[in-house]
């Protein structure tokens, strides 16, 4: 294997830099995530807004079975705050919103009552979108992951993000990157497990994506304390916009530090990678600059098919 395994993809630091072409398509790829994630909130405002036009008045909402869950999101609370609130809160708050907000419209109430029900689910939806560049950035990843293990006739199993079950690879894989916290291969005799987000013992710290030469067995049995087990470490950091490029990357090389640091202590040096999508002219040339010095093993354009599949592929075959 090549000691300088990012050779297979990049020349020089100019070949890190995002296009104007790949940012747009990264903000269009953002702008369809935004759509579909809001489309459950729209066809539950369609269904408040059906069964609210049973009322003549605002005050009669309260008589409407199956609808109250929505009057208290429309009233401002959040499905976090509903679980500190007792009955009288809720329905003060219902009642505020009748008062305040629904009879002041007129015979426009349930217009009034849709609207500000989706103020609300738009507030969650904004939160939801914070971290959407990251979760996209992971699941083409995992998706390039997949396809060279499967290409390579290598079986694999993944782990599911909400039940932390193991699953064996079938013949349908489509759409497993939605819910994959882990994947694990065994290739020539050697375990690998890929888990992403986990928190690394010997860091303190989350870190975004980190190979281990264990099973997943073996890998829940050592609780991720073994030190040399770890054999990468890695920081994916998928937002999209040129403007916080920059902050993306003094957040990650903060972090890869820490990891180099930490390990370095306990006498052990795991490969230490980087793939960005948005990488501006001069994080670039300090990317590169840490590639050429071996503070940084790999590196790759999360935009670039190739260089994906180049970092895929040396890591399936670590």
């Amino acid at each position: 294997m090549l000691t300088q395994p990012y050779r297979n993809h990049l020349q020089s630091s100019e070949n890190l830099v995002t296009t104007y072409e790949a940012t747009r398509a990264g903000f269009v790829a953002l702008a369809l995530e935004k759509n579909r994630r809001a489309t459950p909130y729209v066809a539950e405002a369609r269904v408040l807004q059906e069964a609210a036009y049973q009322a003549r008045l605002p005050t009669e909402l309260l008589k409407i079975e199956g609808i109250t869950s929505g009057l208290l999101t429309a009233s401002g609370l959040s499905d976090k705050s509903l679980k500190h609130l007792t009955s009288q809160d809720k329905t003060e708050a219902i009642n505020g919103l009748i008062k305040n907000y629904l009879e002041p419209a007129g015979n426009k109430f349930v217009e009034e009552l849709v609207f500000r029900f989706l103020l609300t689910r738009g507030d969650k939806l904004g939160g939801s979108m914070r971290n959407v560049g990251g979760v996209l950035a992971q699941r083409k990843l995992t998706r390039t992951i997949i396809s060279t293990l499967t290409i390579a006739g290598i079986n694999y199993y993944w782990q599911h993000s909400k039940t932390r079950k193991w699953v064996e690879m079938t013949t349908d894989d489509s759409d497993i990157e939605l819910y994959l916290r882990g994947i694990s291969w065994e290739n020539l005799g050697k375990n690998r497990t890929l888990i992403y987000n986990l928190t690394v013992p010997v860091v303190g710290n989350n870190v975004d994506m980190c190979l281990f030469n264990l099973s997943p067995k073996e890998l829940q049995a050592s609780k991720c304390n073994l030190v040399e087990s770890y054999i990468a470490l890695g920081e994916l950091k998928g937002g999209i916009d040129p403007a916080g490029a920059d902050e993306h990357w003094k957040t990650a090389r903060t972090a890869l530090k820490r990891i180099r640091e930490a390990f370095y202590k306990v006498n052990h040096l795991p490969h230490i990678f980087f793939i960005g999508a948005a990488i501006e002219k001069k994080m670039a040339v300090e990317i590169w600059n840490q590639l050429e010095n071996n503070t940084l093993t790999n590196a790759a354009n999360l935009n670039e098919e190739n260089q994906v599949v180049s970092i895929s592929r040396w890591l399936c075959n670590l």
